[in-house]
């Protein structure tokens, strides 16, 4: 199998793709995103544990040469976020070279040793090492201890709780928002020109980070994100908080799952859950 760097500089040699976007590690060791643009670059590129980020935000935020490609760098989180971008008419496959990574896991921030209490909480239930979808794939993915998953153990402790329970719960949460909207920025669904959180006329969503507001910011992303969330977690991980975000959209995945045995990002000729309707589909939830 064809290395990440031997696959980069062929593609940039043959000018199939304008560039590539992927990791690189910075003159300190730590890995951060990276745009190789000429076969040289190319040699500046890897992939290890330590490649946490989701590059398919780079994807509607980048300019697309028109009638050109760009290559990414993508584990199979990364991949199911690049499917729903294109089901969703974001870009065309035809625009994206997909170097699939089978990955191993990751940690959950990019000064963490890789060792079993540092693994990502969706690296705890991943069921999809290899990629799913790919122009070319490179690495070797190597199995690891997989460590308890702690947020299913939170979710069912949740679960059990009364409603005033819940909110309580949630309010306490989201009283930590500082509005900085680090969340937003670093999800690749949230591609939207303009935020209804900006909008001031008329304003839905208070700017400030009071009760009200933080309330009213965080509900509507999770609603936003329902049938759409990909669980790269990129949300959770961006917080500077420690909100524990994923809880509610991993929560409306499984929903959705149930209810309509629907997955996001898993094909792209896959309609999306809200724009499509089936006369079986469950509506025992209707209540």
């Amino acid at each position: 199998m064809p290395d990440l760097i031997e696959i980069a500089k062929g593609l940039l040699e043959s000018k199939e793709v304008s560039f590539i976007i992927g990791y690189t590690k910075d003159r300190f060791g730590r890995v951060k995103p990276y745009i190789a643009k000429s076969v040289e670059d190319a040699n500046n590129l890897m992939f290890d544990h330590h490649s946490i980020h989701n590059l398919a935000v780079y994807l509607t935020r980048l300019k697309i040469p028109e009638n050109g490609r760009v290559g990414i760098v993508a584990k199979s989180c990364d991949i199911k976020a690049i499917i729903a971008l294109i089901q969703e008419n974001q870009i065309k496959r035809e625009q994206v070279y997909i170097i699939g990574m089978n990955c191993s896991g990751v940690v959950t921030h990019s000064t963490d040793e890789w060792k079993k209490e540092n693994i990502q909480i969706k690296c705890k239930y991943c069921a999809d090492k290899a990629p799913m979808l790919y122009d070319a794939v490179a690495g070797t993915a190597e199995p690891f201890e997989q460590p308890d998953d702690t947020q299913e153990v939170l979710m069912q402790k949740l679960e059990t709780m009364s409603s005033a329970e819940r909110w309580d719960f949630w309010a306490k949460e989201f009283e930590k928002c500082i509005k900085c909207y680090a969340c937003r920025q670093v999800c690749p669904m949230c591609y939207c020109e303009q935020c209804l959180a900006e909008k001031n006329q008329p304003q839905w969503i208070t700017t400030s980070p009071t009760p009200a507001g933080n309330f009213s910011w965080n509900i509507i992303k999770a609603f936003h994100m329902a049938g759409r969330c990909v669980g790269c977690h990129e949300c959770e991980r961006a917080c500077p908080m420690g909100i524990p975000l994923t809880l509610l959209t991993r929560k409306m995945g499984m929903v959705a799952g149930k209810e309509f045995n629907y997955r996001h990002g898993m094909a792209i000729d896959q309609p999306t859950l809200v724009g499509s309707y089936n006369f079986n589909d469950n509506e025992d939830f209707i209540k």
